[in-house]
């Protein structure tokens, strides 16, 4: 599994948006990786921001 996957698996299986910190904690990646994974994510329109600094995975 690539870090965007990885990434988009932790925002599926949060009932709650999260900080790029705490997707890193529970993803086991760096800050970095998962910062450039949510940009990817966005641009793909597979998650969202509901506030500012937390994603969240779009609900289908």
């Amino acid at each position: 599994m690539d870090k965007k996957e990885l990434v988009f698996k932790v925002l599926m299986e949060s009932d709650k948006p999260l900080r790029p910190g705490d997707i890193a904690e529970r993803a086991g990646l760096s800050k970095e990786d998962v910062d450039k994974a949510i940009k990817s994510l966005k641009k793909e329109g597979k998650i969202e921001s509901p506030k500012r600094c937390y994603y969240q995975a779009k609900k289908q």
